[in-house]
């Protein structure tokens, strides 16, 4: 006879919560051993075990052997089924305190989580969307009924819906540089709403698409106290990688620093060119601005980035004596440094940068299959 064990969930947000307050997490993760040495849910207190789901049909033996019995354990697959098979097998065994992720690692990759950075000129406020399955940040300045996104996910209704608690109108969005990690949901938002959709123009030679060129000097006001975002123009990860600072206090890097390396130059298949225009975006053009700036930066590699409120930023200043990318003073050295032994490539790069050119049209499970891993933008993973 069939035993009703009904095995409960965990969201991503409640499983995230855990990781950063560093609550101890055991996780089985049941998905094929390449997938999980390619990504998965990391933490301070998260201990992985990874057994595929084929090895569990028969029996959940294997696993018993190797989780604690006094410790509650969360289930992962790819997509959920798996991992409410065996939690509710783990039960069913005699196991409690056993649950599995709604939604499985598709959903992990997907959830944004908002965190205030901190207040803007005249009741103005800036919020950072931290997607914590892939390291993507993408950010909200918000200031007297209006609202600008920057580098945004492809995940667009998070956005609106925080938008429509805050009662502001989203009259543009940004991209710092022409992503090939992830689908760039700013051209489909704007399109929505009537918004700008602004783009680097040197990035956006191929675009199959209309958009605002975000070039140089280029000053946006967002509401009428005048929050302004200022354009930086600053190539090395893309030939049209443009910062912008915000309010005269916040620099939002794109992919060019990172709170714990640099970005790299390689991802357009122009490594040897971009690299010293990468140097000099980080070793003048950055070193020229006030340190007093605070980086705020479009990926992060490990949770260790973030402060214990989930926000990952870095005072530039102290960058420049903590960051090993801004500390190599020798030019050949650096070049070797952003060209040689990177971390593998983003999963489907190729794909995603047609994309998000207007080139390929794919549908939404194709794009969330071509999202799938970590962001791998840094020049050390």
């Amino acid at each position: 006879m069939t035993v009703e064990t009904n095995a409960s969930t965990q969201t991503s947000a409640e499983v995230f919560e855990k990781v950063l307050r560093k609550e101890p997490l055991w996780i089985l993760d049941v998905r094929n051993e390449d997938a999980f040495a390619d990504w998965k849910i990391e933490g301070p207190a998260v201990t992985s075990v990874n057994i595929p789901y084929f090895d569990l049909l028969d029996g959940v033996e294997a696993a018993l052997e190797q989780l604690p019995s006094d410790q509650p354990v969360l289930v992962v697959c790819a997509k959920e089924g798996s991992s409410q098979f065996v939690a509710e097998q783990l039960i069913e065994a005699g196991r409690d305190n056993v649950t599995y992720l709604a939604g499985g690692m598709k959903t992990w990759s997907e959830y944004l989580r908002p965190v205030k950075v901190g207040n803007l000129a005249e009741n103005g406020a800036l919020y950072q969307f931290v997607r914590v399955g892939k390291g993507c940040l993408s950010y909200m300045i918000v200031s007297d009924g209006e609202a600008a996104i920057v580098d945004t996910a492809r995940m667009t209704d998070v956005y609106e819906s925080f938008a429509k608690e805050l009662g502001v109108t989203i009259k543009h969005t940004l991209d710092t540089h022409l992503h090939a990690d992830h689908i760039s949901g700013g051209r489909v938002l704007a399109e929505k709403l009537g918004a700008t959709y602004w783009l680097p123009p040197k990035d956006a030679t191929d675009a199959q698409f209309s958009y605002h060129p975000l070039e140089d000097g280029e000053v946006i006001t967002v509401g009428l106290t005048e929050v302004k975002i200022s354009a930086l123009y600053s190539p090395g990860h893309t030939i049209g990688s443009t910062s912008l600072i915000v309010d005269d206090a916040y620099l939002l890097s794109g992919d060019i620093l990172f709170v714990q390396s640099i970005g790299r130059p390689d991802l357009a298949g122009a490594a040897g060119d971009w690299a010293a225009d990468l140097r000099k975006s980080l070793y003048e053009t950055y070193q020229g601005l006030s340190a007093n700036l605070t980086l705020l930066p479009a990926h992060y590699a490990h949770g260790d980035e973030m402060n214990e409120n989930g926000c990952v930023c870095a005072n530039l200043g102290q960058l420049y004596a903590t960051n090993s990318g801004l500390l190599v003073s020798d030019e050949k050295i650096f070049h070797k440094l952003v060209t040689e032994n990177l971390p593998p490539q983003p999963n489907a790069y190729q794909e995603i940068r047609l994309t998000n050119m207007g080139k390929l049209q794919p549908g939404e499970d194709e794009q969330r299959e071509m999202e799938i891993g970590p962001n791998r933008c840094a020049v050390h993973g």
